[in-house]
C-alpha cells in the first residue's frame, strides 16, 4: 500500500514540475514569456494550467500527509540508537548506575597504566567492545 502511494506521489511531483514549467511567465522572469496562439486564448490556457497546478499541488500535499501518517504508524517507539546498540528502551533502567563510567559518544578514558597518576591528562580513546 505504501509503495503504491509513493509511486503516485512521485508521479504527482513530476507532473507538477512539468505543469509549472509549461506556464507562461507573467513577469518575464527569465525573459521567456511567449505569445499564445492556437485554439485557446492566452488567458484561457493560463486559467486551465493554473487550475491543474492547484489540483496537482493539493494531491501532492495529500499524498505527503498520507505517507507521513503511514511512516509514523510503523515506528516502534524506540530510539535509533537503541536499534544500533541492540538495547531496548528500558534495559538501562534496571541498573542502579553504581560504578558506571561516564561514556561520552562511545569514548572512555584509557585504563590506568600504573600508579603515580601518569594518565590524568590523557586524551579520550575509542572504546573497544
Amino acid at each position: 500500500m505504501e509503495n503504491v502511494i509513493l509511486i503516485v506521489h512521485l508521479l504527482l511531483a513530476l507532473s507538477l514540475i512539468g505543469v509549472v514549467l509549461m506556464q507562461r511567465s507573467e513577469g518575464g522572469g527569465l525573459g521567456m514569456g511567449g505569445g499564445g496562439g492556437g485554439a485557446m486564448s492566452a488567458r484561457g490556457a493560463a486559467t486551465a494550467l493554473g487550475k491543474l497546478t492547484w489540483i496537482l499541488a493539493t494531491a501532492f500535499i495529500c499524498t505527503s500527509l498520507v505517507l507521513t501518517i503511514l511512516a509514523a504508524a510503523d515506528t516502534s517507539g524506540s530510539s535509533i540508537m537503541d536499534r544500533l546498540t541492540g538495547e531496548s528502551a528500558g534495559a538501562g533502567a534496571a541498573d542502579d548506575g553504581a560504578g558506571d563510567d561516564i561514556d561520552i559518544d562511545g569514548l572512555l578514558p584509557p585504563p590506568a597504566a600504573g600508579e603515580g597518576g601518569e594518565d590524568d591528562g590523557a586524551p579520550l580513546v575509542p572504546r573497544a567492545d
